[in-house]
């Protein structure tokens, strides 16, 4: 077979699709046989479906299609037409699969008709219903197994369907700055792996005492958490680039305390000081109060490094506040600390009518070794240095 295309069959195939333009199916057919007849083509092939799609003759249009992907495996119009086609015949299954793997390469949006883009939102829709339909079988398979079985395996396990149903996709590190090899990708970690939570938790109140104080005195203090300089590129961060709807006091900054806050809540301070922090030179720990204003979203984003983790305790917990990190969200509830992975996408939203403060800080990821901890420190220093020419 050959894909190129003689003068002479140019010519007929042309002619074909003019008939195509005018519905007359019947006339195209004889043109793409005639062409047909001098050597198969993609662009035959592809007007040879249309012909037979126009005449109703839905499976010889498959069969068509087919010969055009054999020319060019990844013509996107190609398996959208036989997704359609494989639709009208009543196989939903083989055209959601056709379908999801058409819309992977589908042109951007801004660039398509819009009566492509009814197509593609078509195509998204079914796919959707089939992987519902798929997530609902699998769930009704698996119920009996379900009984008296952990919540935190359950949430694993459920996550884990729908990301097989293809309903999500599996949480990913996306660091900003280092992503070190080979430290697994946990959304929440396991808070057995930490067993200094209860004492943090346990604080709750005098954290909180604290917190007030500089509240009622210093909510000045507390500056907008994103900042970027003039010119910088804000991206999501539009909304909430140099405000106050958004605001932040560091105890620990960039591995420096910041003794004039700690001085201000002494208790705190030193509770953190006894917590196993992350600290690297210059990096870590970092220790900030956090306040969001009501009714603020934080939009998706990513942490600088995989090496660390944060740990939330809410302090200020006036109404719903939730919080994403990859496929799994949860709601803040007083006295109760998580720790995350921050290099997966995370967003938070302060549903409430009112301000929302929680402690937040960095620890070592804990399936880092002691060692590797002094190799990274220096390396990330190393690399500082050599960025700013110091070397």
């Amino acid at each position: 077979m050959s894909s190129q295309e003689t003068p002479e069959q140019a010519s007929l195939l042309q002619q074909a699709s003019q008939a195509l333009a005018q519905m007359r199916p019947t006339d195209a057919l004889a043109l793409i046989d005639q062409a047909d007849a001098l050597g198969a083509t993609h662009n035959g092939a592809m007007n040879r479906a249309l012909a037979l799609r126009l005449l109703g003759r839905f499976p010889e249009a498959v069969v068509a299609l087919d010969e055009a992907l054999a020319f060019q495996p990844y013509d996107f119009v190609a398996l959208l037409a036989k997704a359609a086609m494989l639709e009208r015949l009543g196989q939903a299954g083989a055209a959601a699969d056709l379908y999801r793997n058409a819309l992977k390469i589908s042109p951007p949006r801004d660039r398509c008709s819009p009566a492509l883009l009814a197509q593609l939102d078509h195509a998204s829709a079914l796919v959707h219903r089939h992987a519902e339909g798929l997530r609902n079988h699998m769930q009704a398979r698996v119920a009996a197994l379900r009984s008296g079985l952990d919540s935190e395996i359950l949430e694993r396990f459920d996550e884990g369907l729908e990301i097989y149903a293809g309903l999500k996709s599996p949480p990913k590190q996306e660091p900003l700055l280092l992503n070190y090899p080979r430290l697994p990708a946990i959304p929440f970690h396991d808070r057995r792996m930490f067993p200094w939570l209860e004492e943090l938790e346990a604080a709750t109140s005098t954290i909180r005492a604290e917190l007030e104080a500089l509240l009622t005195d210093s909510f000045d203090a507390f500056a907008p958490y994103i900042a970027f300089p003039k010119g910088a590129p804000v991206n999501q961060w539009g909304e909430l680039n140099h405000s106050r709807k958004w605001t932040s006091l560091w105890l620990w900054k960039n591995g420096e305390k910041q003794e004039a806050v700690c001085a201000r809540c002494p208790e705190t301070a030193a509770l953190l000081e006894r917590l196993p922090m992350a600290r690297q030179s210059a990096f870590a720990p970092t220790a900030v109060f956090s306040a969001l204003q009501p009714h603020t979203h934080i939009p998706p984003h990513t942490g600088s490094t995989n090496v660390r983790l944060l740990c939330h305790l809410p302090l200020i917990l006036p109404g719903s506040a939730r919080f994403r990190v990859g496929n799994t969200t949860r709601d803040w509830k007083m006295g109760k600390a998580w720790v995350f992975d921050d290099t997966i996408e995370h967003e938070a939203w302060n549903d409430a009518d009112q301000m929302r403060v929680i402690l937040i800080f960095d620890v070592w990821n804990p399936f880092l070794s002691e060692p590797e901890r002094a190799l990274v420190t220096e390396m990330m220093l190393a690399q500082r240095e050599f960025m700013s020419g110091l070397v």
